[in-house]
């Protein structure tokens, strides 16, 4: 079973880079222009910047150009929105809805470290 997982190991960590970034550009999408049942904010604030950051950087990582700095930036804003949105309501993740900023912080911690793959515009590692 390993030796299996293992082959198709390169396949599909791309496909979580490939679907971390396009989901993460959605919620970029959703800030600067209003689409996919958002409303969008100035570009000029706090919000419009991350919105920024996660539609290119979203999308840097999802076709694996500069993936180890754009997911590196794209953990900081995550990180960073998880304590300036959700943890002074409660400790505990799932009760303050920080639970996705958490994930997308980790998620793209590791591709930051790991690279962009195999199947990338600049495969990494």
């Amino acid at each position: 079973m390993q030796k299996v997982l293992a082959r198709a190991e390169p396949v599909l960590y791309s496909l979580l880079r490939i679907v971390a970034g396009l989901l993460f550009a959605q919620h970029g999408a959703q800030k600067l222009f209003g689409a996919l049942g958002g409303n969008a904010v100035p570009l000029a604030s706090l919000s419009g910047l991350a919105g920024l950051i996660e539609l290119v950087g979203g999308l840097l990582i999802a076709i694996g150009l500069f993936t180890p700095i754009a997911a590196f930036i794209a953990s900081g804003e995550m990180a960073a929105a998880y304590f300036m949105m959700h943890a002074h309501q409660s400790f505990w993740p799932i009760m303050n809805r920080g639970e996705l900023a958490v994930l997308y912080c980790f998620v793209f911690l590791y591709i930051a470290f790991r690279g962009a793959g195999r199947y990338a515009v600049q495969p990494g590692r």
